[in-house]
């Protein structure tokens, strides 16, 4: 036999396996890994409640145990404790590993053939039973089981074999369990326990045969990727910008601030007021060049990370909402809704923003149930056309997460809506035809006079991010689709049905693209975070999935880019090296990041140069490297689709590629 892997936690000191000691949303849309070693292994789990890490190391006389600490109560019912280590490309194998149930209540064991989270096989003890399980999503099946008698006291040896469709389960040296099951090829390992166990020894093992063909097939998909990556333009650094102390994180907006064709970028720090990052204030807005010279400032910069670092949207954005030719910026600060020049930063126009006359019984989500303002503090800010005008000018804030304001270009209010939980960022878009755009905000869809015209029936969690546009090639009409957190993905119609429900964990976050070209229509990119977090699903235009893969990391963006200006788009993960990059429709990692030390916190996408294609933008709080492709396009005249517009921006809005008319 050949050992691939061999673990007795040794090279860990005693304490926590790494973890975010904050259990915060910043992994939603940055780059953000635990810190500290972690030896290989990954914690795909994550969860807002907890406190504490979800893995210790432990010692008994030099015995090193790496041990899951949360009882069953603590955890939610469809999440279950993972730590996962391995190849992906691992086919048939014997897994090995020692453990020792500290509660029998409920599920101890490993997984093998490991894809993601949500997708696997895994032997161990539930209910005086050895069982062996195949999970796929909330299906849990036993595959086989026999009764077990077992304690907290003892230590069981766990094996299991996957050779082919065939699975095999040992337990102390004595075969168990058989199960035949195909629909699971290959994986990494892991170990998960629903209550405190503690494992070590964990070792899998090949034949040769087995080895040989794990290293043949690995050699050739390697060979094929690296003939697939030299057919893309790969990044080349373009420019590099020191953001000095005015730096953030994911709080950038672009725009043409001095009315020409070049490029400003207005950065935004905040502070937090009150409890976590319910009211975020900005406390600095800096618009520079790309060069990184200063055009104006207003506020104080700081070099505190507590300053740049959030897990919301903060309200400004940058458009022409005067029709001057001159981008504005149009931003809530200090209980204030302004409209700045983008040339000088000075004050146009403002007004003191609404009061909380509404009762606090009827918000969502308010700390402490008490609204700590008299004044509304803004969450987020879109640019709508309600007015019929001849672009968007009108004005929509809201907070978090209940009420929503709406005021023309002069700042007058034209009206206001309050109907269940608004989510984090709404959509609007002209469906009817009539000139002015309709809002589609939490559930709800409302017409441009503020007018709810109906409401889909779902009554739990909110939406994360939405979409809508024509991607399924057998409607004509527009579709809906929304991460809608633990209610997983939806498609609804415009006329307030759903179409398709899929429960996929909980759903983050959303683009649309031309992923697939040899597929008819549009594909669907989502990824997860709460629970099982980062898996990334592609969906057909039609809602079904047509693959799956977890990138081991958070901060899967799932912007999509069109990198070679041909009209097949790729999907921008996150600006690291090792999981980062730019992937096709089948998960592969075609566009890779060159190890230069950039940044990998924030990215972005959007054409800079001019030329059609999109530029990458990396950042932290310190540095911005913009990257651009290392070829000519390689088809004239390249093809530019329809994107979001920048006026937009939001952490919290589905991306799309849509075919711009003409292409």
């Amino acid at each position: 036999m050949i050992t691939v892997l061999q673990d007795q936690f040794r090279q860990f000191s005693i304490g926590p396996f790494p973890y975010d000691p904050q259990h915060s949303a910043i992994g939603e849309y940055h780059y953000y890994p635990s810190q500290g070693f972690h030896g290989g292994w990954h914690d795909p789990v994550v969860w807002y409640g907890w406190l504490g890490p979800t893995w210790i190391v432990t010692e008994e006389r030099g015995r090193k145990f790496m041990e899951q600490t949360r009882p069953q109560i603590a955890i939610k019912a469809h999440l279950w404790p993972q730590l996962v280590k391995g190849e992906v490309g691992w086919r048939d194998y014997t897994l090995e590993t020692t453990v020792r149930m500290l509660n029998t209540e409920s599920h101890t064991g490993i997984m093998f053939r490991y894809q993601h989270g949500r997708r696997y096989y895994f032997l161990g003890f539930e209910g005086g039973k050895v069982q062996l399980i195949k999970r796929d999503q909330d299906n849990v099946q036993v595959l086989a089981s026999a009764e077990y008698a077992c304690d907290c006291d003892s230590y069981y040896e766990l094996k299991a074999v996957c050779e082919g469709a065939s699975l095999r389960g040992y337990v102390n040296g004595v075969e168990l369990l058989q199960a035949e099951d195909h629909e699971y090829a290959y994986g990494k390992i892991g170990l998960t326990s629903r209550m405190p166990a503690q494992f070590t020894d964990v070792e899998v093992t090949m034949t040769e045969k087995q080895h040989d063909a794990w290293i043949n097939e690995k050699t050739s998909d390697q060979l094929e990727l690296e003939m697939l990556r030299s057919t893309y333009p790969q990044p080349k650094l373009w420019k590099t910008i020191d953001l000095k102390n005015f730096g953030t994180a994911r709080e950038v907006r672009f725009g043409h601030l001095t009315g020409t064709d070049e490029m400003f970028v207005v950065l935004a720090q905040h502070q937090k007021r009150g409890h976590k990052d319910a009211y975020a204030h900005i406390s600095c807005l800096t618009a520079i060049n790309l060069d990184g010279e200063v055009l104006w400032q207003i506020g104080e910069p700081s070099t505190l990370l507590d300053h740049t670092l959030l897990s919301a949207d903060l309200p400004f954005q940058v458009c022409d909402v005067d029709f001057d030719g001159v981008d504005e910026v149009v931003v809530a600060r200090n209980f204030e809704l302004m409209i700045l020049d983008g040339r000088t930063g000075e004050v146009k126009k403002s007004i003191p923003t609404p009061r909380s006359e509404q009762p606090d019984e009827s918000l969502f989500s308010v700390p402490f149930k008490k609204y700590a303002f008299d004044r509304i503090n803004v969450d987020a800010i879109r640019i709508a056309n309600f007015s019929g005008k001849a672009k968007p000018t009108d004005i929509l804030i809201k907070d978090r997460y209940s009420r929503v304001w709406v005021y023309d270009n002069e700042l007058n209010p034209l009206w206001s809506f309050q109907e269940g939980i608004t989510g984090h960022f709404p959509y609007t878009i002209d469906w009817d035809g009539d000139g002015k755009e309709e809002m589609f905000i939490g559930y709800h869809l409302v017409d441009h006079d503020g007018t709810l015209l109906c409401t889909l029936p779902v009554e739990t969690d909110h939406t994360d991010e939405i979409l809508i546009g024509h991607w399924n090639p057998t409607r004509k009409d527009a579709l809906i689709g929304i991460a809608s957190g633990d209610e997983g993905f939806i498609i609804a119609d415009l006329q307030g049905n759903i179409v398709t429900k899929m429960m996929i964990g909980h759903a983050q976050r959303i683009s649309v693209g031309n992923y697939r070209p040899e597929l008819p229509g549009l594909e669907i990119c989502l990824s997860t975070f709460w629970g099982n977090q980062g898996i990334v699903y592609f969906f057909d235009g039609e809602g079904r999935i047509i693959h799956q893969f977890e990138p081991t990391c958070n901060g899967n963006l799932l912007t999509p880019v069109n990198w070679t200006g041909d009209g097949n788009d790729l999907v921008l993960l996150n600006g690291n090296v090792q999981h980062g990059g730019l992937v096709d429709g089948q998960g592969r990692r075609v566009v890779v990041f060159p190890e230069d030390g950039h940044p990998d916190l924030c990215a972005e996408v959007l054409d800079l140069t001019g030329d059609g294609r999109d530029e990458i933008v990396v950042w932290d709080q310190r540095r911005m490297y913009i990257y651009t492709q290392d070829r000519p396009a390689a088809v004239e005249p390249v093809k530019v689709p329809e994107k979001y517009p920048h006026y937009n921006a939001s952490n919290y809005r589905g991306e799309f590629n849509y075919p711009a008319r003409g292409n």
